[in-house]
């Protein structure tokens, strides 16, 4: 095992554990993280014109936004959920504009819009978020 496989092999074991112990409000920080992650590697890899790892990276953050969606909760707050619900598919729309059009721009927008979802929920109180289980 080389270095860079015992490095990512590390840091699998770190994800699954800070998964494994992480509240729901931590999952959705890490989600939230691990899109903005995405893209941001991915507007790298646009700018170095790696287009399979850009559409790799691109498809990821995707997905991840995809699970922040689904992981809504209408019941709670049906006008928020469908408020952020709207927003994540507007940003996923132009996350896949930006893989057609190579549009840096784009990314960062959808990277600056997790950002500001991101801060927002950092924000609640720590009595007023949801415990596990």
């Amino acid at each position: 095992m080389n270095t860079r496989q015992a490095l990512s092999a590390y840091k699998q074991v770190g994800v699954q554990s800070g998964v494994t112990d992480a509240s729901p409000h931590q999952l959705i920080s890490m989600l939230l993280d691990g899109a903005m992650d995405r893209i941001a590697s991915a507007q790298g890899a646009m700018e170095r014109r790696d287009t399979g790892r850009q559409g790799e990276l691109i498809g990821k953050a995707i997905t991840i936004i995809d699970n922040l969606r689904v992981s809504l909760d209408h019941d709670q707050s049906p006008e928020l959920a469908g408020r952020l619900s709207d927003l994540y598919e507007y940003m996923q729309g132009r996350l896949v504009e930006a893989s057609a059009a190579a549009d840096t721009a784009a990314l960062v927008e959808v990277r600056d819009l997790l950002g500001t979802i991101r801060d927002g929920w950092e924000s609640i109180p720590a009595e007023q978020r949801r415990p596990a289980g």
